[in-house]
């Protein structure tokens, strides 16, 4: 008996040798957005595949969309625990209690695009460590920058230009915006996206709603307010952090942290202008469908600027952040300016 519970021992062991060293690790990724949009499909369809293909097949990815392991009111911390998702995609402006300095982003009215863009992100990243310290807090570390379309303005009737809109009420998520609109004479409003917001237009609460251009068009907002302002600088500063639980990355191979590097670094030669042509293909969406969509000239988004006063916003938000304990406000805020004026050069 004793001979024979040996080479079975032995079989048994060699089985489970064999199960370990071919075992692959499979990453659950989650994202609030449904897959079809031109940044989730250049994750699926780009920057995963680089992954898989950087690592030898070793690493794969369990994608879940549309919201199925997380919100994207609740993903950091779903990924930050680490159960529901090993990875997912991340909006600082829907985690501004835990990430108080990636605010700063959308506090400017104007940036880069495409590939710039990008490289401001980076920059920014390698530059000033309080922003990934930020994340580190959360126990997330960010693998990928995803980038958003440019504002725009919809309205409900013809605006020459911007100043059209001093007057009239305006709906915009972002309480550095609904700053911008106030200082330039409209009224800025807040209200739940979707449903509440198609009603506020039919029945003439709303005038315009300043939003992403795509988020406009999805919603069709297009159908009830077709008179559109757009410029490629009036930028959103909406950055898609894709980041994985710290301790998750950590027990990776370095060979496998290395090859997730790289496919990064492969996707992000075509990211700028998959976000680019996107942008052009939704402009071209929103005329198909009737709207009349005017692209500003750049002293038009010069003037806006000027008229949003942003400066002064972003100092009595610094002012209140230190108050309130986040004392890097200031200073990281400074630096942040400084970069995004070397890369509009």
């Amino acid at each position: 008996m004793e001979l024979i519970r040996k080479p079975l021992a032995l079989v048994l062991a060699l089985l489970l040798s064999s199960v370990c060293v071919n075992a692959t690790p499979l990453l659950n990724y989650t994202d609030h957005e449904p897959l079809g949009g031109t940044r989730t499909r250049f994750i699926n369809d780009v920057f995963f595949p680089a992954i898989e293909k950087e690592s030898q097949g070793r690493l794969k990815i369990n994608a879940h969309w549309g919201s199925e392991r997380a919100t994207g009111y609740n993903a950091l911390s779903v990924i930050s625990e680490g159960s529901a998702a090993d990875m997912g995609t991340v909006v600082p402006e829907y985690a501004a209690r835990d990430l108080p300095l990636h605010q700063i982003f959308k506090s400017f009215p104007a940036g880069p695009t495409g590939d710039k863009q990008i490289a401001f992100f980076r920059r920014v990243y390698a530059e000033i460590p309080a922003f990934p310290a930020e994340l580190h807090h959360k126990n997330v570390v960010n693998i990928f920058f995803g980038t958003g379309y440019p504002v725009a303005f919809f309205s409900t009737h013809p605006l020459k230009n911007l100043q059209d809109i001093r007057g009239t009420t305006w709906r915009s998520a972002s309480f550095w915006h609904q700053d911008f609109l106030r200082n330039a004479g409209a009224k800025p409003v807040t209200m739940p996206w979707g449903p509440e917001t198609v009603k506020a237009f039919q029945t003439g609460a709303l005038d315009g709603i300043m939003v992403n251009v795509d988020s406009g068009y999805d919603l069709k907002i297009q159908k009830m307010a077709p008179e559109i302002l757009v410029s490629r600088e009036l930028w959103l500063g909406h950055v898609y952090l894709l980041v994985m639980n710290e301790k998750v990355w950590n027990g990776l191979a370095k060979a496998d942290q290395d090859a997730i590097h790289r496919a990064a670094e492969t996707a992000y030669k075509t990211a700028g202008q998959a976000m680019d042509n996107g942008y052009l293909n939704q402009l071209d969406a929103l005329r198909k469908d009737g709207a009349n969509v005017r692209e500003l000239q750049h002293s038009e988004v010069e003037h806006w600027q000027t008229v949003s006063r942003y400066p002064e916003i972003q100092a009595a938000w610094a002012k209140e952040q230190t108050a309130a304990g986040v004392t890097q406000a200031a200073p990281v805020l400074e630096k942040v300016r400084a970069i995004l004026a070397d890369e509009m050069r």
